[in-house]
């Protein structure tokens, strides 16, 4: 295969030029969010010094996905995605604008953090469900996978760029200055969904307002095992593997004794092998459980390698590896849900997706937080790689029995 038929198969989706506007405006908006993300992790360390109270902040954020993320599913399905992702990013803009003049003030306190982390917690319950839906809208059936790994991609380059600004201007102005250039990155997504060619996409059909719809999309998700199983797996996997944000700080001041710019470079470590996972998958990605099963052993087996690295140096590395395997693993789980959901549900499949990815931090971020202020950085790390191999079996089992259960119906047949 040609270099260049490599690059059209790997961008394949990006000739879609609304889903082209999306990218570029993402793209901008999300070093803003990582941005925030490793400052106020940062500043809720200084201000409290304790893991636990990270935990308890990245916990308020995700705890209205929680509670609130199936029903965020069942509004998707009902409206106009565009329309309702332009709202919603706008409010995500004035939350930011907030915490940076708290915080340029010096009158911020860990009450503050908190109260604010809850409040665009409760946007992202709507918003989450309502993106991750509109990207089938803007590129087809056809380009959803290389889409989404695309989006993986962009997330994670964000990850490996805004961390490393976050820790430069942190050291240099303070933690503030990086929540107001997160608000102002807000300005180039809401621009993108404004400038959408409104007649190229494909919408889904609006549900109509009835009784019983988030009740319909549980027991839909739950007789469906295509759709069960992915989300069971992300879930045990959410909930302890990916709380970077409670157990990296702590890795990198108590660990290796460094500081922001430490925490800065492992989080980049993280991006940039997530960068490279998401291209990978863009170009060559599967769907389906079984090779969700590969891909979470994978994360296991090297997340388990960075909980014992001796230096900064090997545990960069290690971090780098892990971010390329995170990156596939949930690049395979939702391009599975997406494909395999019915599109008068997926609004409410992927809002179940969001629980269990982002929506299980409310258990999985202070527990983690509480392990690693009792047992360290390294046991922290330890119990997500648990995590992804106990996944990893649970979606064996199911694959074995599927083909077990195959295999008597063919002797059937044959006998």
């Amino acid at each position: 295969m040609s270099l260049r038929s490599t690059a059209e198969r790997t961008f394949s989706s990006l000739a879609n030029a609304n889903y082209r506007k999306f990218f570029i405006g993402q793209s901008t908006s999300l070093v803003g969010t990582w941005m925030q993300s490793t400052a106020q992790s940062w500043l809720v360390l200084v201000l409290t010094h304790s893991a636990t109270a990270i935990g308890v902040v990245v916990a308020l954020q995700t705890l209205p996905v929680l509670l609130l993320g199936p029903y965020g599913g069942v509004i998707a399905d009902r409206v106009d995605k565009r329309r309702l992702l332009i709202v919603l990013q706008s409010l995500m803009a004035v939350q930011a604008a907030v915490l940076a003049a708290f915080t340029l003030a010096h009158d911020v306190t860990y009450l503050d953090v908190c109260v604010l982390a809850f409040v665009l917690g409760l946007n992202n319950s709507f918003e989450n469900p309502s993106r991750q839906a509109f990207m089938l809208e803007m590129v087809g059936p056809a380009d959803l996978r290389n889409a989404v790994s695309l989006n993986s991609t962009m997330n994670n380059a964000a990850r490996a760029v805004g961390p490393a600004v976050a820790g430069v201007l942190i050291a240099a102005v303070g933690e503030g200055w990086c929540f107001v250039l997160n608000a102002v990155s807000f300005v180039a997504v809401v621009g993108s969904l404004m400038a959408m060619d409104r007649s190229t996409l494909s919408p889904s059909p609006p549900a109509a307002r009835e009784r019983g719809q988030l009740r319909a999309g549980f027991r839909y998700v739950a007789r469906t095992p295509s759709l069960l199983i992915p989300l069971i797996m992300m879930g045990l996997v959410g909930t302890f593997a990916y709380e970077f944000q409670v157990t990296l700080p702590v890795v990198a001041s108590q660990v290796f004794h460094g500081g922001s710019r430490a925490y800065g470079l492992l989080v980049t470590a993280m991006g940039v092998g997530a960068v490279v996972g998401g291209l990978v998958s863009a170009t060559r990605g599967r769907v389906g459980i079984a090779p969700m099963v590969a891909a979470s052993a994978t994360f296991g087996a090297l997340l388990a390698v960075a909980s014992v690295a001796p230096i900064i140096d090997l545990e960069i590395v290690a971090l780098a590896l892990v971010g390329f395997a995170s990156v596939s693993f949930l690049s395979m789980g939702n391009s599975t849900l997406q494909l395999a959901s019915d599109p008068a549900m997926r609004g409410r499949v992927m809002a179940l997706w969001a629980v269990a990815f982002m929506g299980s931090t409310p258990i999985g971020g202070p527990l983690v937080g509480l392990i690693t202020s009792h047992w360290g950085a390294r046991v922290g790390l330890g119990v997500g790689a648990l995590s992804c191999l106990v996944a990893a079996l649970v979606g064996l089992l199911v694959v074995r029995r599927a083909r077990t259960a195959s295999s008597e119906l063919a002797d059937r047949a044959l006998g």
